[in-house]
């Protein structure tokens, strides 16, 4: 039973921060093996050997550099992407040695065989480009210690704050204190089934926390905006967080559309074309008093570098920063006085402009995907707290086993969903999938209260189809392979899937799949399977007018998405009945549910059916739609 006490708890959550950033030390340490850089290496998180190139500035003013380095045609998923931490290593051809660099860089952009990447001193620059003279550079995503330093000094504030407001939400968090409501005369918002009015009225009525429980295609955004929205009619400003840029990117975008000011805080290399042009740097630069403080930092750098200086010139430099002070206050007071909605991410928020600031309402979007210790680091600038989000979708990514046993993988919104259930709405009307798509994720994960909306209920590709699709593979001997980075593929069960995608295509028609845009995802939990399926689409002649049509992604790489048509290689195929990855649920709910018209499901019935789970999931597709069995293979099919 979960200790009432949010102090024991939250000490907890330090001790699990700490195991979970050492083991990513450890697991980095590890990876720098001699052994792995035998000849030319490209994974997602590393490329080996690299070539310094040229140095620039960006607009930021900041120094960049080159990196360069050779690709495969068939070149791996990347984790390389612009604002991640990289750090480069050398490998000595001398003594065999290999040497992490001191400093941190950041990645700027991400070409084909190219980074560009932002470079922190002068000095930094000149050991990269002497290490690269004498010995051979590697680059790889390095781990994010800011990350790490802003969650344990948000765990650490939340534990000593005396601060009577935060003490009282934190104890309604994950103390024994329960979450109260103001009684206000019902909303109306016509626009709004009556599940998404029911949690925007609970928004505005709470005191301390609200949760919207958002499943898959039931409006979530569309709710949480308008929670946003009305909240504004009675608060002059709001924080709004998520746990990664691309998901504060996507609620901040909503927001802007719909007129409201959006003030974004970040690092701009991670933001989206549209969010940049609300960015705090962006806005800055367009303050009509920017011109004179530019102005005055240049005569301040050249008169740093004339000396010695006389007591005339130290007094015009002393007027100089005074004014350039004032008129970084100005700036910044204005541009947040302005603004009615601060976006950041869940760490963001613990950027400095941001740091003697409060605000009424926090908003965490994708709540279900956060880190604990990540959500304090914002509560602790709020009164009162609405998550958004859906915790039986993807969790946060924990790397160290033990500290995701502890319980570091069970996020706030889970804890108050369970101890507080009077604080959540449930969205039950969904607008994306066919029902019989529907009906298996809402019986298993949303205990049957999901319902589809009328226009999607019995909406198919064709009227001769089915909603669902099992090709069951148990006779067919393929079997699956692990590769040295753990990931796991099925060649065969590759190749079969290419075929049927092309006959289901050609059943379809080409003419109606181009002119109505029908478009399809192609899912696979195995980064190694994902990358397989690419290149055989890549080789097929077929396909080549359709690639606008099919996108090929892991089940993290389509959260979020939708498409008409889904196809999921399940890859796993042994006689032990061992399915590893697949045992996340909650996975599969998100690989089964981006679905609109068509689910098709490739796998070995034989190894997932001794998992509960998958022998429903099976015994449900064949009561609603289609399970094929293929033959074994002939004699002469297999010679």
């Amino acid at each position: 039973m979960e200790q009432l006490s949010p102090i024991p708890q939250l000490q907890r959550q330090v001790e699990l921060l700490r195991m979970e950033m050492a083991y990513e030390q450890e697991a980095y340490a590890r990876s720098l093996s001699i052994d792995r850089f035998a000849g030319q290496v490209q994974e997602p998180t590393c490329r080996y050997p690299v070539t310094i190139g040229n140095t620039d500035y960006n607009a930021l003013d900041q120094m960049i550099v080159t990196v360069t380095f050779e690709v495969d045609e068939d070149e791996p998923d990347t984790e390389f992407e612009p604002g991640k931490p990289v750090a480069f290593f050398s490998l000595s051809d001398t003594d065999n040695s290999i040497r992490k660099l001191p400093h941190q860089y950041y990645i700027e952009q991400v070409g084909t065989g190219v980074l560009t990447v932002s470079v922190p001193t002068r000095a930094a620059l000149q050991s990269l480009r002497a290490s690269a003279q004498t010995k051979l550079l590697g680059i790889q995503t390095d781990i994010d210690t800011t990350s790490y330093r802003v969650m344990l000094d948000a765990l650490s504030a939340a534990i000593r704050s005396d601060n009577e407001r935060f003490v009282h939400l934190r104890d309604t968090l994950i103390g024994p204190l329960q979450p109260r409501f103001r009684s206000l005369p019902r909303l109306s918002f016509p626009w709004l089934n009556a599940t998404q009015q029911a949690a925007v009225q609970k928004v505005v009525e709470a005191q301390e926390v609200a949760i919207i429980h958002g499943p898959p295609g039931t409006g979530k955004t569309t709710t949480l905006v308008e929670a946003i929205i009305e909240t504004l009619q009675r608060e002059e400003q709001v924080m709004v967080c998520a746990p990664s840029n691309a998901a504060v990117d996507w609620i901040s975008e909503q927001i802007s559309r719909r007129g409201v000011n959006v003030l974004r805080i970040g690092n701009p290399l991670r933001m989206s074309d549209e969010m940049l042009e609300c960015s705090f740097e962006r806005r800055y630069a367009a303050h009509p008093d920017y011109a004179e403080l530019w102005s005055i930092r240049k005569a301040l750098r050249e008169s740093h570098a004339d000396a010695p200086q006389s007591n005339v010139a130290r007094t015009r430099r002393a007027k100089l920063q005074s004014r350039a002070t004032e008129l970084e206050i100005r700036i910044q007071t204005d541009l947040f006085n302005q603004a009615r909605v601060i976006s950041c991410t869940l760490i963001g928020s613990a950027y400095h402009i941001l740091e003697r600031r409060r605000f009424p309402t926090l908003f965490i979007d994708e709540a279900a995907q956060a880190l604990e210790p990540a959500c304090w680091a914002a509560i602790l600038k709020a009164d009162r707290v609405v998550f958004s989000g859906d915790h039986q979708q993807l969790p946060p990514t924990i790397k160290c086993p033990d500290a995701a046993r502890g319980g570091l993988d069970r996020t706030l919104m889970q804890k108050v969903v369970r101890s507080k259930p009077r604080c959540v709405t449930l969205l039950t009307t969904q607008y994306r999938m066919h029902r019989d798509i529907m009906a298996f994720p809402s019986q298993w994960f949303y205990h049957g209260q999901l319902k589809a909306a009328p226009h999607v209920a019995d909406r198919l590709v064709s009227p001769l189809d089915t909603p669902l699709t099992w090709v069951d593979t148990s006779l067919c001997g393929f079997g699956e392979k692990q590769n040295r980075l753990l990931s796991r593929s099925n060649a065969e069960e590759a190749r079969l899937l290419i075929h049927l995608l092309r006959d289901y295509i050609e059943m379809i028609g080409l003419t109606r799949i181009q002119d109505d845009r029908v478009d399809f995802g192609i899912i696979s939990p195995y980064r190694a399977q994902v990358r397989l399926i690419r290149r055989l689409l890549k080789w097929q002649k077929f396909f080549r007018t359709l690639r606008h049509h099919i996108s090929v992604n892991t089940v993290d790489g389509f959260q979020g998405q939708e498409r008409d048509v889904i196809v999921i290689s399940m890859v796993r195929d042994n006689d032990q009945g061992t399915i590893g990855f697949l045992n996340d649920l909650r996975r599969m709910n998100v690989a089964i549910t981006r679905a609109r018209m068509k689910l098709i499901i490739v796998g070995n019935a034989e190894t997932l059916s001794r998992h509960r789970f998958y022998a429903q999931l099976i015994e449900h597709i064949q009561a609603h739609g289609d399970f094929l069995t293929l033959p074994a293979p002939s004699p002469a099919e297999e010679s």
